[in-house]
């Protein structure tokens, strides 16, 4: 069912990304970026999403927290590898 959504969410007006991740406890942590509020609400109101939602509820989970924020400040930074030995004029052997 997680594949469902997943590929459901990626289909809907305002979908941006989704990441998940798991630590070593078992603890999962999953983001997804939408469009705006109204975006956001259709998923949440979405059918099949309000299905698995009661089916996670019943059947999987003992527990979870949803938060929902908005980005206030992005910041970016990326480092540019050092040149290789041909960029350098070197021979590569």
């Amino acid at each position: 069912m997680a594949a469902e959504m997943l590929s459901t969410a990626q289909h809907m007006p305002g979908f941006i990304d989704f990441k998940s991740f798991r630590a070593d406890d078992g603890e999962r942590i999953s983001v997804i970026w939408w469009q705006d509020q109204e975006t956001l609400a259709a998923w949440r109101n979405h059918t099949r999403h309000l299905i698995a939602q009661q089916a996670g509820r019943s059947k999987w989970y003992e527990y979870y927290k949803i938060e929902v924020a908005e980005v206030v400040r992005q910041a970016t930074f990326l480092r540019r590898d050092e040149l290789s030995p041909l960029e350098m004029g070197e021979s590569a052997f």
